[in-house]
């Protein structure tokens, strides 16, 4: 019976160990380079310290008309945040994986009007993701369609 008792410890172990496994490969299945529906930029998602955070690696425009310099945050409501490069600032925070392939617990930052959101992903397939964003409900927000333009690396 002990036998029996050592076996049945290991064999739940095992199962648990490879479940999980199992779970950060298909978190890292958002790691890559994304494009909103807009096409206006284009953003890096990666894995820093169990989360998932994007930044912007490509503007369609990245030069402001204006002033001849890298388009910065001037819609940013905090002012030390203005004259910030638009390329290289982090849209994405603090996402975690929640299985079947859903991000939560994380906020998008919308450089157009200088808004965050609290936010969940979707991976609708492995170049598609649902992005919604919505304040307080999600009921009220929005949703745009993502798609992968650069898969992670391969080990």
């Amino acid at each position: 019976m002990k036998k029996f008792k050592t076996l049945a410890i290991f064999f739940v172990g095992l199962f648990l160990l490879t479940s999980m496994v199992g779970d950060s490969e298909d978190a890292d299945k958002l790691v890559g380079v994304w494009e909103p529906s807009n096409k206006k930029i284009k953003v890096k998602i990666d894995k820093i310290s169990g989360k998932y955070y994007g930044k912007i690696v490509w503007l369609r425009e990245p030069i402001d008309p204006v002033t001849g310099k890298p388009k910065t945050d001037k819609n940013n409501p905090d002012e030390s945040l203005k004259d910030v490069a638009l390329k290289g600032f982090r849209m994405l925070k603090d996402f975690v994986y929640n299985g079947n392939g859903e991000w939560s617990e994380g906020t998008i930052y919308d450089p157009q009007n200088g808004s965050t959101y609290s936010s969940v992903i979707k991976l609708k397939d492995e170049n598609t993701l649902d992005i919604r964003g919505f304040i307080g409900l999600k009921t009220f927000g929005r949703t745009d369609v993502w798609k992968r333009l650069v898969m992670k690396n391969k080990k």
